[in-house]
C-alpha cells in the first residue's frame, strides 16, 4: 500500500522513517498483515538511499513490529499491538477535541431500533429486497456501463435531466401529480429532498409544524436547520388543521399514508390545509413515501394536484417501491422554488450516482417500475391480509388503525397500563421486532401502540410471530411466565 512518510531537514533520516512507521503501526493506521513498501520503492519515493530505509526497517524487525516473508516482502507483524492500544477501528486513537458542534448537533437523536437477528421482523418502512427485479436491473446497469455512460445524466439547456423527465411522467401517471420535467429535482433519497427544502425555505427560529406522531427523522432534520419544530396532533382524517400554529412557515405531512398511524387525510382536510397555507403564507411539504402500494379504495388526489396557489412541494423516492440502497428521490416544486432547490443541490452534492440515475431513467422508460410495483403489491397484499387476520385475534389487546395503502399497519394498545416500549423490548428478546408508537411523538401526552411492517417478513411467518407477541403481551401484564426466544423463521 502507499505509505505517507514526511522527512524534515537533513537530520537523522533513518530515525525519522523509523519513528513514523512505528507510530503508524501503534496507532492502527497499519494493521497486522498489511504489506509495507519494499525498501527500494520507499527509498525512491523519499529520494534517499536504500540503506537509509533498510536501517529503519531493521530496527522495526528487531522490535517485532515488522516481519519479513521470503519471496513476498515485508509486513506488519500480526498481534504486535496490545488490545488496549486498539480501542477503535483499526486501533486508531482518538484525538482530544477542542471544537464543539453547534447547538443543533450537540444532542444526537436516539439510535434507531434495529431488528438484529429477530426471528420475526415486522420492521416499518422496509421493502422486501428479494422482490426486486435484480436480473433486469443488472442488464440495464451493464448496458449503461458498456456504453460508457459514466458522466452525469444528460441535461438540456434548462438544466433538466432525462431522469427528471421520466420521474415527472411516472408521478403524473401513477399519482396524478401535475408536473413537467422542469419541476423535478432529483435527490439522494427523500431525506435529501427535505434537506434542500429546508435550506431554501427555513431561517433559524422559523416554526416548522410536523405531524404528531410522525416521521421523527424529518423532525430531526428540520431542527438541525435551527427551526422551532412543533408537533401537531393527528386524528382519523389526518393532521388537525385547527391545531396548526399560526406562525408555521412550513408544514410537513404524509397525507396518503400517515406515518406512522397509516390514516389517509380526507379530501375535506386536504382542502382545509391548502386554504390554511394560503392564509398563513406557508409551504406544505407532502411526503408520499409508500402510497404506490394500495390495497383498497381509490386513491385521493395528492395535495400537489389540488394546489392552485403554488404552496406544495411534493417529495418522493424509490426507496420503498424498489430498494433503499438506490438512494434516489425527488422533489416536485412550484416554479418559484425549483431554481433555488437546484442551486442548493449544486452547492452541496452537485450530482448523484451517474450510473444509477441513467439506469433508473431506462428502468422507468421501459415500464419495469410499474410492472414491479404490480407484482410486489400482490405479495404485500397477501402478507397484509394475513397480518390483519392475526391482529384481529388480538383485538382485545390491539386496536387496528384503518388504512388502505403502504407497507405497514399501525395499532393502538387498548390497555392503558401497557407501555409499548416495554412490550417492544420484551418482544425483541423473544425474537419479534415491532416498532413502538410512543417514540414517534414530539408533544405530550403520547399514545402507545405498535406498528407492523410487511416488507421484512414472509407470509407464513406472520402468524407464528404474532403468537409470540401475544405471549409477550400476556407476560408483560404478569399473566404468564416469559416466552422463550424463537428460532428465526422469516424475513
Amino acid at each position: 500500500m502507499d505509505l505517507h512518510v514526511t522527512l524534515a531537514g537533513s537530520g537523522d533520516l533513518t530515525a525519522q522513517i523509523y519513528a513514523q512507521l512505528r507510530e503508524a503501526v501503534l496507532d492502527g493506521r497499519l494493521a497486522g498483515g498489511d504489506r509495507v513498501p519494499a525498501t527500494r520503492e520507499l527509498a525512491t519515493s523519499l529520494r534517499v538511499s536504500r540503506g537509509t530505509v533498510t536501517a529503519a526497517y531493521d530496527r522495526l524487525l528487531a522490535e517485532q513490529l515488522l516481519e519479513s516473508r521470503r519471496g513476498s516482502g515485508t509486513f506488519v507483524a500480526a498481534g504486535c499491538v496490545p488490545p488496549a492500544r486498539s480501542g477503535t477501528a483499526r486501533g486508531r486513537r482518538t484525538r482530544p477535541g477542542a471544537v464543539t458542534p453547534t447547538a443543533a448537533w450537540r444532542s444526537p437523536s436516539a439510535a434507531p431500533r434495529v431488528p438484529g437477528d429477530a426471528a420475526y421482523d415486522f420492521s416499518v418502512g422496509v421493502p422486501d429486497a428479494s422482490l426486486f427485479p435484480l436480473a433486469t436491473w443488472r442488464r440495464i446497469v451493464s448496458g449503461t456501463l458498456r456504453r460508457g455512460r459514466l458522466a452525469p445524466d444528460t441535461y438540456d439547456e434548462r438544466g433538466v435531466s432525462r431522469l427528471e423527465g421520466e420521474i415527472a411522467r411516472y408521478a403524473g401517471v401513477s399519482r396524478s401529480v401535475v408536473a413537467s420535467a422542469d419541476d423535478v429535482v432529483t435527490t439522494a433519497g427523500a431525506q435529501q429532498a427535505l434537506d434542500l427544502v429546508a435550506r431554501v425555505l427555513v431561517e433559524p427560529g422559523d416554526v416548522v409544524a410536523v405531524e404528531d406522531p410522525g416521521y421523527t427523522a424529518a423532525a430531526r432534520l428540520f431542527s438541525t436547520h435551527r427551526a422551532t419544530v412543533r408537533g401537531v396532533p393527528v386524528d382519523g382524517e389526518g393532521i388537525v388543521v385547527d391545531a396548526l400554529p399560526d406562525a408555521a412557515r412550513l408544514v410537513y405531512v404524509t397525507p396518503s399514508h400517515q406515518h406512522p398511524t397509516g390514516v389517509a387525510m380526507s379530501r375535506a382536510r386536504r382542502i382545509a390545509l391548502l386554504e390554511w397555507a394560503v392564509r398563513h403564507d406557508a409551504v406544505l411539504v407532502e411526503d408520499d413515501y409508500d402510497s404506490e402500494f394500495r390495497f383498497a379504495d381509490r386513491p385521493l388526489e395528492p395535495l400537489q394536484s389540488l394546489d392552485r396557489d403554488g404552496r406544495v412541494v411534493y417529495v418522493g423516492s424509490f426507496s420503498k417501491s424498489l430498494l433503499p440502497g438506490l438512494r434516489v428521490g425527488y422533489a416536485i416544486a412550484p416554479s418559484s422554488l425549483t431554481p433555488a432547490l437546484r442551486e442548493a443541490k449544486r452547492v452541496t452534492v452537485w450530482d448523484g450516482d451517474a450510473v444509477t440515475q441513467r439506469a433508473l431513467a431506462d428502468f422507468l422508460a421501459e415500464g419495469h417500475h410499474a410492472a414491479h410495483v404490480k407484482r410486489a403489491t400482490k405479495v404485500y397484499r397477501a402478507r397484509r391480509d394475513e397480518l390483519l387476520r392475526g391482529l384481529a385475534a388480538l383485538e382485545h389487546r390491539l386496536e387496528i388503525v384503518p388504512s388502505a395503502a403502504g407497507l405497514h399497519v399501525c395499532t393502538f394498545l387498548r390497555d392503558g397500563d401497557l407501555d409499548d416500549l416495554a412490550v417492544a423490548d420484551r418482544a425483541l428478546a423473544a425474537g419479534v421486532f415491532v416498532d413502538p408508537l410512543s417514540p414517534r411523538h414530539l408533544e405530550r401526552p403520547t399514545r402507545h401502540g405498535l406498528a407492523f411492517g410487511v416488507g421484512g417478513i414472509r407470509e407464513e411467518a406472520i402468524g407464528p410471530g404474532l403468537a409470540v407477541l401475544r405471549d409477550v403481551m400476556r407476560e408483560v401484564r404478569g399473566e404468564v411466565s416469559a416466552p422463550r426466544p424463537r428460532r428465526r423463521a422469516g424475513g
